[in-house]
């Protein structure tokens, strides 16, 4: 079993980023406070701490023709939960930074990735394997 990682990010309007997390990505809410909110991030623990001063940077890297944002965190699905979701941002008018696309289709590491942004612009990317077994593969 992996161990969960925790992350915690800022954000300025608390409660718009927890509606988007809640409601939009589906994390089930933990602990919280007025400052803060803890999340099950599909298995791992996010907070977001509200930061009144937070402005998120617009920093990329080219990456295969793309403005990959940095720094950016999410998590690897299964293929069939990462189209779900796909199709279930698609249907909420989801803003992508990346459009969900196959990368290395047919070849080694073969993967579906898509970048968004939370509605304090940081920089999430959602992605998935055709063989997991394929995740760390040169």
């Amino acid at each position: 079993m992996i161990q969960p990682f925790h992350i915690a990010i800022p954000v300025q309007n608390l409660e718009k980023c927890r509606t988007f997390y809640r409601d939009i990505l589906e994390c089930k809410e933990g602990r919280s406070d007025t400052h803060w909110v803890d999340f099950d991030f599909f298995g791992h623990q996010l907070v977001i701490h509200q930061k009144d001063d937070f402005v998120a940077q617009k920093i990329s890297n080219p990456v295969d023709g793309h403005d990959v944002p940095v720094p950016h965190f999410g998590v690897v699905l299964t293929w069939e939960d990462w189209h779900k979701l796909a199709e279930k941002l698609k249907a909420a008018n989801t803003k992508f930074v990346i459009e969900p696309g196959i990368r290395f289709q047919g070849k080694v590491g073969e993967q579906a990735t898509m970048f968004f942004n939370d509605p304090e612009n940081n920089a999430l990317e959602f992605k998935a394997f055709k063989d997991i077994s394929q995740l760390f593969a040169k």
